[in-house]
């Protein structure tokens, strides 16, 4: 048997991949990564998100290959007033939040907003110890 580590990329099916990550960049502050036969990925911590055109057919793919199907979380240490003012700067509608949820290490403070293709973003961080 063997255990996972961690998660290294996950895939985000795009009607328009400059779209999708200039959004990300300026909004989340990623960064851009070119690869392959002019691939493009978004870069943040030690993970990425790999844009693909939706409904592409020259890799590997989920079977439903639709743009606006994602739905995922990300944290940060940010505290969550900075990131409502940062939000709202940008002009991103907060479409429910701050909640309480639950995230992989216990209770989590979470705001969702959607990008440009509707895939749902929740960006939560971990209540400070005291």
């Amino acid at each position: 048997m063997f255990e996972i580590d961690r998660l290294d990329h996950f895939v985000i099916p795009c009607s328009d991949i400059e779209t999708i990550c200039a959004f990300y960049v300026r909004v989340l502050n990623m960064r851009r990564i070119e690869f392959g036969d002019k691939r493009v990925a978004l870069g943040f911590g030690r993970q990425k998100i790999n844009l693909q055109p939706a409904g592409w057919r020259e890799t590997r793919r989920a079977r439903n290959h639709i743009e606006g199907t994602a739905d995922f979380c990300l944290i940060t240490d940010t505290p969550m007033a900075e990131i409502l003012d940062h939000l709202a700067a940008c002009d991103v509608e907060i479409k429910d939040g701050p909640v309480q949820r639950s995230g992989a290490l216990g209770p989590i403070n979470s705001v969702y907003f959607r990008d440009p293709d509707g895939n749902l973003v929740e960006v939560s961080n971990y209540p400070a110890k005291a």
